[in-house]
């Protein structure tokens, strides 16, 4: 790769030139995969604009550096609200939801208790 191509890399990942908070690396790689996977996704949802709005807004948050929580939990809520009730894309909204809770160390929001199995 040449050196021009390493920077334009480094920007659209949102780096240039800085050492960028895991966090935001982590949530930006989170919010792909659920793009990918809404956008993979057959079924018509009602909201899937809604949804692809908040995700480009979760992302660009997560690459300006230091995104306010309230926004992000805002975001993260309309997401969940537009695809939460499709199992097939839960799995990437839980890696959202674990990367947007990863900004607010102090909040502890319950987790839905897992049913106890069967031995």
């Amino acid at each position: 790769m040449t050196e021009g191509a390493v920077v334009v890399e480094e920007e659209r990942a949102g780096h240039s030139g800085r050492n960028p908070d895991p966090r935001a690396v982590v949530l930006c790689a989170a919010v792909s995969r659920l793009r990918k996977a809404l956008a993979g996704h057959p079924a018509a949802l009602p909201d899937r604009e809604a949804a692809d709005d908040e995700l480009a807004a979760l992302d660009a948050m997560a690459r300006a550096g230091e995104p306010d929580v309230s926004r992000l939990r805002s975001a993260l809520l309309l997401v969940a609200g537009a695809v939460g009730s499709v199992s097939a894309l839960s799995g990437a909204l839980g890696e959202v939801r674990a990367a947007v809770d990863s900004f607010d160390e102090t909040s502890v929001v319950p987790r839905p208790r897992e049913e106890p199995r069967a031995p």
